[in-house]
């Protein structure tokens, strides 16, 4: 469905009732051209087991000590 910017104003609250209830789409136009569009949200599940994989890079050596002697040492 295809809707002004101006009659979208009006109706907001009825249309994204709808959108959400028909699973449906709003294309808004503003002088005959879209310029947004409401679509039903999703929620999409975030899987916590293995979100960070290959986020990092290991550069170097992180295993050995450094050689240098820190003050907490101390």
């Amino acid at each position: 469905m295809k809707i002004s910017a101006g009659q979208f104003k009006a109706k907001c609250l009825k249309l994204m009732d709808e959108v959400k209830s028909r699973h449906g789409e709003v294309v808004i136009t503003k002088r005959g051209k879209p310029v947004a569009r409401l679509v039903p949200y999703e929620e999409t599940p975030v899987e916590i087991h293995g979100f960070m994989k290959n986020t990092i890079t290991i550069v170097g050596d992180v295993i050995s000590p450094l050689g240098e002697k820190w003050d907490a040492e101390n």
